[in-house]
């Protein structure tokens, strides 16, 4: 349908999960798509899907501020520009309040939380003049605790808030950027299937009873990354087969 003909994204975490099934939608919708992550092997087999003249891969970890910058310029050389971007790497650690391990919450947040503050700081850097659309991928863990998600719920309760803290920060510099966070469910990617003893009771957590696909998160993505929704600003988008709404 071209909802993003013309449009340039940078998509972090791109090479599987949801980050995978955003960049093929991007492409399939006409934009052209830089994908960055730590797997090279698995980005590569994504970059093949995708197309050469449709899409590039840059080796990076979210957490290093001073692989931002190449990201951006990279991209920029190769496509002229970039209109959306998309915060989607992360990891994930079971811990719990009383057990929890500073290293640990250390290296969590710094992909989780650091990875998305610095993807945002270099964003309107890069898209101020021209504007845009950032995109975070947060997680239902940014709306409600989850008692053995301790880190985790830390990290993507804080993106829920620098979405809304930076997207009125543009508003009030006036550049044409909007910043909004997306909440999934529980959904079939590499980081939940690799538990498939918790399949069942997953499922059971959410009124549809299943768990979400990639390209349903993908679609709602796609829609904050499009020109559609041009008053969409410093929101939350859920999406969670009801989870929340118990």
């Amino acid at each position: 349908m071209n909802r993003l003909s013309g449009k340039v994204a940078i998509v972090t975490g791109g090479a599987k999960g949801f980050g995978a099934s955003i960049a093929k939608t991007f492409v399939n919708e006409g934009a052209k798509v830089v994908i960055t992550d730590l797997d090279v092997q698995q980005a590569n087999v994504v970059l093949d899907e995708l197309g050469s003249e449709n899409a590039m891969f840059i080796e990076q970890d979210v957490a290093d501020e001073s692989g931002w910058e190449n990201v951006f310029k990279k991209s920029i050389e190769r496509f002229n520009k970039v209109d959306i971007l998309i915060n989607n790497a992360g990891v994930l650690q079971f811990d719990d309040a009383e057990h929890v391990e500073l290293d640990q919450w250390h290296k969590l947040l710094a992909v989780d939380l650091d990875g998305v503050m610095l993807g945002i700081k270099y964003g309107i850097k890069n898209m101020k003049v021209n504007g845009g659309s950032i995109v975070n991928i947060s997680s239902i863990a940014g709306l409600i605790g989850i008692p053995n998600l301790f880190s985790y719920n830390a990290s993507k309760g804080g993106v829920r808030m620098i979405t809304k803290s930076a997207a009125l920060y543009c508003t009030d510099q006036n550049y044409p950027i909007r910043i909004n966070s997306v909440h999934p469910g529980y959904a079939h990617t590499p980081m939940v299937d690799a538990y498939p003893e918790m399949r069942t009771d997953l499922e059971a957590l959410h009124p549809m009873k299943r768990l979400a696909d990639p390209q349903e998160i993908a679609n709602l993505t796609l829609y904050l990354a499009s020109d559609e929704s041009s008053f969409s600003t410093g929101s939350e988008f859920v999406v969670d087969g009801g989870y929340t709404a118990q």
